[in-house]
């Protein structure tokens, strides 16, 4: 994927829909936040870092809601009716807590549950809320960080759950202490989702409720005389066109080279949702790379699989904790649910301009050679060879990983699994023994070798590269000189070469030689 030199905006307003999603909103919802928050701030004639910091702010708004996402479902079950319900309260008023939130929350419960969530609410719920924003805002700022945007928009993204009257999170900043760019997109965001619940009345109403309580009163007043016409233009024109027309020159950029980092920021952040994830995609994206380099997949091709591996989970945001987490098996309808993730990983990628290419492999990762996977189950003429080494990175990965229902596997328990799995025909046998080999195991597998090597083959490979004479080869093997010389001959062949330096060559790129402690 040759892109030469694209714009951060396109890359984290596609992104954002992470955030979308692991928040429990619509698709979409970050990016015309961002768009609002930008022409919001660009009619308060606000200097053009302030403009900037809230466009990017509302962007990442909720992207640190995967830090909490843990402790939110084990405190109250499915974390994004808890965050849908939380973002609909006034938080500030004990009345509106009582009579939005609560219900919410203890909706369908036995009396026992709605008892024990009500009473956690009014004595700890304060304390709760104060941790989940202050675990949130953290992990924005360093996803910001890491994104390498401004100063102002990680300050931004930081503070963006202060309130205008101080008792907000996570320092208790108040008033014009709270940088301006997140009093812009903490409104933006109130005004959207109220939109989308009832429109522009209701956004008036909703944010003059939380008007010098939780939002700044003069930027309120200022939107609510311009809700509609506002509003209007995000329903009439592509958000994102709205984002990339607001954005202050000099627009941020990353090279090609760059996208690599993108990517591993919104990995890391999938795998932030669950304890157990930690590491995923990253070590994913190591192993998918370090194969794709022995299958001899191009630079670009490499680069791209390494980024396609670091993305390959971010729909499983969309999938609440309550199901990741379950220790039990999963129903027919949860099972649903789970497979689900890989679409919702395409989905997310596909918003994203300069990465769209990679959609379809990172939607593939579950796809087996037999048909068997989701989301399409298609064959393996349908799955690029990027798609089937991912596959089996991920299968490897997953099973050294411990998981609620398992302990993690050790190597060589997730080694043969991943030959049995070849065996069948389920995972690509080359891919296979590409992925263990870059995990540090043998690469031979289920009788598909590189160079169409057959299990003697690589044998005589291993002994001619050792130096073995065609007699050594017979007598190490128990066969006839005719039968080693004839195996030679074979291997020479296939791999196009007609001496053993050069075969012995090959054995060591492929990792065909045995290992120390198997000698």
């Amino acid at each position: 994927m040759e892109l030469g030199t694209v714009r951060l905006a396109d890359l984290v307003a596609g992104l954002s829909r992470l955030a979308d999603l692991g928040f429990g909103l619509q698709a979409g919802e970050s990016l015309r936040a961002s768009a609002l928050a930008a022409a919001l701030a660009r009619s308060l004639d606000l200097r053009a870092d302030d403009v900037r910091a809230a466009l990017y702010t509302a962007l990442l708004f909720h992207i640190g809601c995967v830090g909490y996402a843990h402790e939110t479902a084990r405190r109250f079950g499915d974390e994004h009716v808890v965050h849908l319900a939380g973002e609909r309260t006034n938080v500030a008023s004990p009345r509106d807590v009582a009579t939005t939130l609560v219900p919410a929350l203890t909706r369908n419960r036995s009396a026992r549950e709605q008892l024990r969530i009500a009473a956690f609410l009014l004595a700890r719920g304060p304390r709760f809320g104060r941790a989940f924003d202050t675990a949130s805002c953290e992990v924005g700022r360093e996803a910001a960080r890491r994104l390498r945007l401004p100063t102002e928009v990680q300050r931004g993204v930081y503070h963006s759950s202060e309130w205008w009257n101080g008792r907000g999170a996570p320092e208790g900043l108040a008033g014009e202490d709270i940088p301006v760019g997140a009093r812009v997109a903490q409104l933006s965001h109130t005004a959207v989702l109220f939109d989308t619940l009832g429109g522009p009345d209701l956004v008036v109403e909703a944010v003059r409720e939380r008007a010098g309580g939780i939002l700044d009163p003069t930027m309120v007043e200022h939107l609510a005389r311009r809700a509609a016409p506002m509003l209007g233009e995000l329903d009439a024109v592509d958000p994102l066109q709205l984002v990339r027309e607001a954005e202050p020159r000099p627009t941020a950029t990353r090279s090609s080279a760059e996208l690599i980092e993108v990517a591993a920021v919104f990995g890391d952040l999938a795998d932030l949702k669950t304890p157990f994830t930690h590491g995923h995609a990253s070590g994913v994206a190591a192993l998918a790379r370090t194969a794709g380099e022995r299958l001899r997949l191009g630079s670009s091709e490499a680069a791209d699989l390494e980024a396609a591996a670091h993305l390959h989970d971010v729909g499983r945001v969309a999938i609440s904790n309550n199901l990741w987490e379950k220790p039990g098996p999963l129903t027919a309808h949860e099972w649903e649910q789970v497979r689900l993730h890989a679409y919702h990983s395409e989905r997310i990628v596909t918003a994203s301009q300069p990465l769209a290419a990679l959609a379809p492999i990172v939607g593939m990762h579950h796809e087996r050679c037999d048909a068997s996977g989701y989301h399409r189950a298609c064959g393996p003429a349908a799955q690029p060879l990027a798609a089937r080494v991912l596959a089996a990175a991920d299968v490897y990965q997953a099973m050294t990983q411990s998981r609620p229902h398992r302990s993690a596997w050790a190597p060589e328990q997730a080694e043969q699994r991943l030959r049995v799995e070849a065996r069948a025909g389920r995972l690509d046998a080359d891919a296979v023994a590409a992925v263990l080999s870059a995990a540090g195991h043998d690469a031979v597998v289920g009788g598909r070798r590189p160079g169409g090597l057959t299990d003697r083959e690589v044998e005589v490979l291993a002994l001619v590269a050792e130096g073995c004479t065609n007699a050594g080869v017979a007598e190490r093997l128990v066969i006839s000189r005719r039968t080693a010389e004839q195996h030679l001959q074979h291997v020479y062949r296939k791999l196009g070469v007609s001496s053993r330096a050069a075969a012995a060559l090959f054995a060591m790129e492929h990792h065909l030689l045995p290992r120390p402690k198997d000698q």
